[in-house]
């Protein structure tokens, strides 16, 4: 796996814009970044891998059960509502109960962030996949419809065929987007251009693996 140095968990804001020093407008994407807490440290010798645990965004003690409870009093922090890991190859530069926050990264740095995509109920082939509709004649009858399965011999549906069915609400990765601008004192990181998932959703931004 590639070395990912930073990362954190944030919430997205919403988008708007900024302006650069000879006056563009810039698309930007709000987010509010950590802070994360390190829960937990894991290296090669006892569970075969490096890595760190992060928590973030506080939520109520009874909102937690009894096993995350002890997880979190070992780590002497409170209840925390998300809990992700992040692999490093030198896990050691970080400490349980240390704070992760936006500051870890500078305007001009090259990112991946993930997030889960709008969630958009039942739809047609046509929105779906991009299929294109058949002939908007009034004989055609066949406007908007999938068309043929191929699967004449077999006579069964081939699995992984692209159908209506739900869409969105999926795990989405945009790779090589650019840090604008970073406000530490208010945990934020503006990221040019649009990033997955709607307002108020839980994204990771982590150094990208092409930069």
């Amino acid at each position: 796996m590639a070395n990912l140095n930073k990362a954190i968990l944030g919430t997205k804001i919403g988008m708007t814009q900024i302006f650069n020093e000879q006056g563009v407008a810039i698309p930007v994407t709000v987010v509010e970044a950590g802070p994360c807490v390190v829960l937990q440290k894991k290296d090669v010798e006892n569970d075969g891998y490096d890595a760190i645990q992060v928590g973030y965004l506080s939520c109520k003690e009874n909102k937690v059960n009894r096993p995350l409870k002890g997880h979190f009093k070992k780590a002497n922090v409170k209840p925390l509502r998300f809990i992700k890991e992040f692999r490093f190859e030198k896990s050691g530069q970080y400490e349980v109960g240390q704070e992760i926050k936006a500051e870890i990264f500078q305007a001009g740095d090259v990112v991946d962030v993930v997030g889960t995509s709008k969630g958009k109920g039942f739809a047609g082939a046509v929105k779906r996949h991009n299929f294109a509709r058949g002939s908007m004649g009034h004989g055609s009858k066949y406007h908007r419809r999938p068309g043929s399965l191929g699967a004449k011999g077999p006579a069964r549906v081939f699995k992984g065929r692209k159908l209506p069915g739900r869409m969105g609400g999926e795990r989405v990765t945009i790779q090589s987007l650019t840090v604008a601008k970073v406000y530490p004192e208010r945990n934020l990181i503006l990221i040019k251009g649009a990033i997955p998932g709607p307002k108020r959703g839980l994204v990771i931004i982590k150094n990208s693996v092409k930069a």
